[in-house]
């Protein structure tokens, strides 16, 4: 199956990465995302919320702004300077019209080539739920893409039943500082474990070479909507 696995396309100079919280771009696609730049790509980010209660034991007042500085310093790592946020509630993200027409309308705004969203399965693996939030997130996203009258050319998921996968062996570091820059989260979520071997941990799991791929490490994404080559 792995032998079976395409490259990512090349033929695109912008990409939309549309996500529900802040670090969600840096579990699965941050790799990636610092190799397009490195290419001299645009590549744009759009957060559906400011991930406000995301910190236990934070006020979402406190928590919202700390967060939305975490995920920009961590954006700045990979090459990405264009980051926004759109205000829907964490934790109770929902596929509603509200949230279709502002997908819709960063679409129209960013004309991007590629838009990069989150899995939206209901799981990881056997045991291992995905969140409601990215699920409705998902959702609300391949609704908006589907109602467009010209739609970008892909759409891709960034999840475990990869079709397509970037080569990232020389971005293994960056990314790994990239998702340490969320140096709060990672410290409340784990305080026993340093941030950075959490993020070096999180990183290389999520981008492991493929059994008999002689890619080496590459971060995998699913072909949802748009053109198979």
């Amino acid at each position: 199956m792995a032998a079976q696995l395409l490259p990512f396309p090349t033929d695109w100079q912008t990409a939309l990465v549309l996500v529900a919280h802040p670090d969600d771009p840096e579990y699965g696609m941050a790799a990636a995302v610092a190799r397009w730049t490195g290419e001299g790509r645009r590549v744009v980010y759009a957060l559906a919320s400011s991930g406000e209660r995301g910190i236990e034991g934070l006020a979402p007042a406190e928590c919202g702004p700390l967060r939305e500085a975490e995920q920009r310093a961590s954006a700045s790592i990979v090459g990405v300077d264009e980051v926004e946020f759109w205000g829907f509630p964490d934790s109770d993200i929902r596929n509603v019209p509200e949230l279709r027409a502002k997908i819709a309308e960063t679409v129209d705004r960013v004309r991007p080539q590629v838009i990069v969203s989150l899995f939206g399965g209901p799981e990881w693996a056997p045991g291992m739920p995905n969140q409601r939030d990215h699920m409705e997130f998902a959702a609300a996203v391949l609704d908006t893409y589907d109602a467009l009258e010209s739609p970008p050319s892909w759409l891709f998921e960034n999840g475990p039943a990869a079709t397509h996968v970037v080569e990232v062996e020389d971005q293994i570091d960056t990314a790994v500082h990239a998702l340490a820059a969320h140096d709060r989260y990672l410290s409340v979520l784990d305080p026993d474990t340093p941030v950075l071997d959490q993020a070096r941990t999180q990183i290389e799991m999520a981008t492991a070479p493929r059994d008999d791929d002689p890619r080496g490490h590459v971060a995998g994404f699913e072909l949802k909507r748009g053109r198979r080559s």
